[in-house]
């Protein structure tokens, strides 16, 4: 009788042993009658298209191919897939990878040319408003004029209202095309002595004038220079095109600078600069950096063209390559990017440096 009472009271323990080490309970157990399904695996979680530009700016020597792409009408064409494009490095097919097709918000240098015609000057001024309209929320803008030096009007904003009202204010130099001196720039004489009619005296100059394009994009380029990489980064040039002989940067550093620093250029031509063949140098840098070039006359058709800028901009295709093949001891490499699809037109950066392919920003 004992050892049963001793035996029982072992039993006993060793049981409440067990459970006071067992783990408590997470869900109620099923009742009888009825079956438990098993709960659904949990779905991966999607990558925001943020993170994944953001992820860029980790990997090195990764070179960036901003590509816009037109149908023959001139309208985006935005349904094209990675596999549609080839981009090629001196001649040699890179792997493309990362590829991103969604909008990208903008960093924008808006540089005016401070010395326009009177009646360019004119139909600039009454447009510029239009500009904030092709803004959005996560888009940042610098106001730039320039002549002989850029001046800096608004520095970068997110804030929109603060960009239209500086546009709205802002009043733009103008000249009359002529010579520096005319019969009537001195006023009226009598006896050979000038008369004080009270009036200003009208002052002419030749056209053009002492005004440095390349200068004024170089500065642009330093101020989108340290912008961050994961936005697409545009100076948006209103300008006739005339270029000074005396700018302290060449054509070739200041478009070395633009595509050290991921930056595209869209030029907006105005007045009769295309018939004088002064738009060449626009077209250069527009096409060296993978932007575009508009042509306007009147009003109406820059108020069209600036929000066709900030659309195209924004919706450009990025192709991502790690550089595999090239000579790593040549500094410049030219690009070329292709589609399968036919009948297209490709705009892209025409060449990358290597020195600063690698550089995060």
């Amino acid at each position: 009788m004992t050892r049963t009472i001793l035996a029982l009271a072992i039993l006993t323990f060793s049981a409440a042993a067990v459970r006071a080490q067992a783990p408590p309970a997470q869900t109620p157990q099923p009742q009888q009658g009825t079956s438990q399904q098993p709960a659904p695996p949990a779905k991966p979680q999607a990558v925001p298209p943020s993170e994944a530009r953001a992820r860029i700016r980790t990997t090195t020597n990764v070179v960036l191919v901003p590509v816009t792409v037109k149908d023959r009408q001139g309208r985006l064409v935005g349904d094209l897939q990675r596999n549609e494009f080839r981009v090629f490095d001196d001649g040699i097919e890179q792997e493309i990878n990362p590829f991103f097709s969604d909008p990208w918000p903008l960093s924008v240098v808006v540089l005016i040319d401070n010395d326009l015609s009177q009646k360019q000057a004119q139909q600039v001024q009454r447009s510029l408003t239009a500009i904030a309209a092709g803004l959005g929320p996560s888009d940042e803008a610098a106001l730039v004029t320039y002549d002989q030096f850029p001046n800096t009007v608004v520095d970068f904003t997110f804030d929109n209202d603060r960009i239209f009202t500086s546009l709205k204010r802002l009043e733009l130099s103008s000249h009359m095309p002529g010579s520096i001196a005319g019969p009537m720039a001195a006023g009226p004489a009598i006896n050979g002595r000038q008369q004080d009619t009270g009036l200003p005296t009208p002052v002419t100059r030749s056209e053009p004038m002492d005004k440095d394009l390349d200068d004024a994009l170089f500065g642009a380029g330093e101020m989108l220079k340290g912008r961050s990489r994961d936005r697409r980064k545009i100076i948006f040039l209103i300008s006739d095109g005339n270029n000074s002989r005396h700018n302290q940067h060449s054509f070739k550093q200041t478009l070395q600078l633009l595509l050290s620093a991921d930056v595209s250029v869209y030029s907006i031509s105005v007045g009769h600069a295309f018939l004088q063949h002064e738009t060449t140098r626009l077209e250069k840098y527009a096409g060296g950096t993978g932007g575009d070039t508009f042509y306007a006359g009147k009003a109406l058709d820059l108020e069209r063209l600036y929000s066709s800028v900030t659309e195209q901009a924004r919706n450009q295709y990025t192709l991502a390559f790690t550089p595999k093949g090239a000579d790593p001891k040549k500094d410049y490499h030219t690009i070329e990017v292709r589609v399968r699809r036919a009948d297209l037109e490709v705009l892209a950066r025409e060449g990358y440096y290597n020195s600063a392919s690698g550089e995060p920003r």
